[in-house]
């Protein structure tokens, strides 16, 4: 399934871009496994490494890693640099689900 297909579903998508070189990615990664399991079967949770996908990525104007989106029904409704605690990533979803 293509990307933009995924982020166009009336449930969330947490979108975490990244790339295998980035310290602070890998911080990240083990705080956005929690959030999923938090999350259950209410958002849909994806990583995209963007060396691999850098049309996605210039198309979102991804300049610093981490950055996290919120997807709903095609449309972004949140976005953070950097890395947030788990709590904040957890409740920012929630209010879309």
């Amino acid at each position: 399934m293509e990307f933009n297909e995924l982020i166009k579903s009336s449930k969330p998508t947490l979108v975490d871009f990244y790339a295998d070189w980035c310290g602070p990615c890998k911080v990240l990664s083990p705080i956005i496994e929690d959030v999923k399991k938090d999350l259950g079967e209410g958002a849909t949770v994806l990583k995209v490494n963007i060396d691999n996908n850098v049309d996605v990525a210039r198309m979102y104007q991804i300049r610093s890693i981490p950055t996290l989106m919120v997807f709903k029904e095609g449309e972004i409704v949140w976005r953070q640099n950097g890395v947030p605690q788990k709590e904040m990533i957890v409740e920012s979803v929630k209010k879309f689900i």
